[in-house]
């Protein structure tokens, strides 16, 4: 019943170490610049998946049009407009 709880207890205390080492400030070395620390002159190697080519649209169809519709119109009501009297009216 220990060994479990053992076991999980050093794993942690482990990755704590480990984090803590990978997190530790050093100086920055690219690969073109010798290496990792320890000679590797070669590029890291990147696997990339290959380009996707879609087909373009078989026929081109415009956006569709915008519909405004009218201005609403609105009543407005008799007055006098300097010395006329207008009626009331739609704008």
């Amino acid at each position: 019943m220990f060994v479990p709880k053992r076991l999980g207890t050093v794993a942690a205390v482990a990755a704590l170490v480990a984090a803590g080492t990978i997190a530790m400030p050093h100086d920055a070395k690219a690969w073109w610049r010798g290496g990792y620390g320890f000679g590797v002159w070669v590029p890291p190697v990147v696997a990339v998946p290959p380009p996707v080519y879609v087909a373009p649209p078989v026929v081109y169809a415009p956006p569709p049009v915008a519909y405004y519709p009218p201005p609403a119109r609105v009543w407005v009501p008799p007055h006098w407009e300097g010395p006329y009297w207008v009626r009331g009216h739609w704008s």
